[in-house]
């Protein structure tokens, strides 16, 4: 059977990278005695996959792994076994058993969510009043910004510098009036169209004149999400069940 896991990864495990995430599942299957499955050969490896890799210093409550495993287990006995040998930074949120025709995790990414707040000190100006985030500013330095045509974006890359359109890749971009107020962030994920949130900021404040300040974000993944069979965006754990479409 395959499963869809839901995680979060908050606290000083932001910090960890990647692959460190994949040991440390690894290790916390084998310590809950999950029956998982292996691969082949003389050097086999338990059989995972990983949606989108969330960048170092990011919080998330929305990282998935698709996990396969050799006996048939109840999803709620293996959300149960993981939490109790995982650390609190990284909690299991939901367990999903997936149909057969569901596209692995890293295949089936098309957008991410986002919460974006500033550091103290490193709010742009145009998002500010009296030198404090501002909803009200913020919202219309948006209007503006997404009132462009094209949203130009200067990507540095090994070969050089190419520019991207980020316009068609930005779905939704707002201000949230929750928790003092943040931006948030609906953005194109997948694999041919992929969009960083510090890339959208950047063409934000270049548009006002400014540059951001150097680690200004404090840049929060809220979930991730796949499209149905009308091609609508539904949460990656949705697949196959009565979805509910953003």
């Amino acid at each position: 059977m395959f499963v869809r896991i839901k995680f979060s990864k908050t606290g000083a495990i932001r910090y960890i990278g990647h692959l460190d995430v994949m040991r440390y599942f690894q290790k916390c299957i084998r310590r809950a005695e999950l029956d998982v499955a292996y691969t082949g050969g003389f050097s086999p490896h338990q059989i995972m996959t990983f949606a989108s890799p969330l960048g170092v210093g990011l919080e998330s409550y929305g990282e998935y792994m698709d996990v396969k495993f050799v006996t048939d287990i109840p999803c709620e006995e293996i959300q149960s076994r993981l939490n109790a040998v995982s650390v609190p930074e990284i909690r299991i949120l939901d367990v999903t058993r997936l149909p057969e025709n569901a596209g692995n995790a890293m295949a089936s990414v098309a957008a991410a969510e986002y919460r974006i707040e500033f550091r103290e000190g490193r709010v742009p100006l145009c998002l500010t009043s009296d030198g404090l985030f501002s909803t009200s500013a913020a919202g219309k330095a948006l209007a503006g910004f997404l009132g462009k045509e094209e949203i130009l974006y200067e990507k540095e890359t090994k070969k050089g510098s190419r520019t991207l359109n980020l316009k068609d890749g930005i779905f939704a971009f707002d201000v949230t009036e929750e928790e003092g107020g943040a931006l948030h962030l609906l953005c194109d994920a997948s694999s041919a169209g992929n969009i960083k949130p510090s890339q959208v900021m950047e063409a934000l404040v270049s548009f006002y004149g400014e540059e951001l300040m150097e680690h200004a974000l404090l840049v929060t993944r809220l979930e991730l999400y796949t499209r149905d069979g009308q091609g609508k965006l539904i949460p990656m754990n949705r697949v196959g069940q009565d979805e509910e479409t953003v």
